[in-house]
């Protein structure tokens, strides 16, 4: 079986524009690797697809899931296995395209074979990041697996869930066997340099401000006072803050850059030791569509 292409890199980097363009000129359908373009109305702090243009190029795993609902990594790999599967019946070639590393890392590398959760064990911990912070349990998890910590990314959820099986077991999730993947896959990882893409966030924050990302959080929070995981995402939780009174607008937006930089602090450090075959492609823009076009031309003939 041919291997399944990857698009992934950092926030802000080009993915979603290039998969919409090359999207448009080939047989593609784009199977969304992104930890919050699955919940719907999360559409301005996302930048996801409008709905005109999904329906230009057919996009999976995205707006599957309301934002009080969890989506792990386990269920993820689940749904994108059989988004390809069908994408593969009809004929077409899906793209998978993302930066959530540790999505694409299980889905082309394998999960790890983990015992169930224990909800008494998962409870106790949330009742520890409670009173000890968040910071305390990342540095815990940090001190035996940089690896694990990582991929958490500081999503309290996934924290519990790797500290738990820590726990129980003495052995951090990176370090359990992996089951193989259903597919292969062949990765491009879109790799500008920092100078180029750093005053593109800071620009993408504030079009999103201007855009109506508070109105878009206050939507939610009426909708979902109780704050789930999904409006922890970068730019929703600092727009949050500033609904709540602790800090000013232009504080948030502050926060908000500060916060989108750092993710793609992490990224670049995840994608640097992406395994498997992987392609780095040193450029954006103009430069980086032409890149990934050679790119799908020379390994899949399209």
């Amino acid at each position: 079986m041919k291997a399944i292409p990857v698009l992934a890199g950092p926030t802000g980097s080009g993915k979603t524009l290039l998969a919409l363009r090359l999207g448009e000129e080939l047989p593609l359908e784009v199977v969304s690797a992104d930890a919050t373009m699955v919940y719907r109305g999360l559409d301005i702090g996302t930048d996801k697809p409008s709905p005109e243009e999904r329906q230009r190029v057919p996009h999976h795993l995205v707006d599957i899931l309301e934002p009080s609902e969890a989506l792990s990594v386990v269920r993820w790999v689940e749904l994108a296995e059989a988004a390809i599967a069908d994408i593969l019946a009809r004929g077409k070639v899906p793209l998978v395209v993302g930066g959530t590393g540790y999505y694409i890392r299980a889905l082309s590398q394998g999960l790890p074979t983990l015992p169930p959760p224990d909800p008494e064990v998962q409870e106790a911990l949330r009742r520890e990041l409670e009173e000890r912070g968040l910071e305390a349990l990342v540095a815990e998890l940090s001190r035996v697996s940089p690896e694990d910590a990582l991929r958490v990314n500081r999503n309290p959820r996934r924290l519990v869930r790797a500290l738990e099986v820590v726990r129980r077991t003495g052995t951090p999730p990176a370090r359990f066997p992996l089951r193989p993947p259903r597919f292969a896959y062949r990765k491009l990882v879109l790799w500008p340099e920092r100078t180029w893409l750093f005053p593109k966030l800071e620009e993408r924050a504030r079009c999103q401000f201007a855009r109506g990302l508070v109105e878009e959080v206050k939507r939610l929070l009426e909708r979902y006072p109780a704050m789930p995981t999904a409006l922890q995402a970068i730019g929703y939780k600092e727009v949050v803050g500033y609904l709540q009174g602790a800090y000013s607008l232009e504080e948030a937006l502050a926060r908000d850059i500060r916060a989108v930089k750092a993710y793609a602090k992490r990224q670049y450090t995840w994608f640097r030791h992406e395994p498997g075959d992987v392609t780095y492609l040193p450029r954006g823009g103009e430069e980086a569509y032409r890149g990934f076009r050679d790119w799908l031309d020379l390994h899949f003939g399209l």
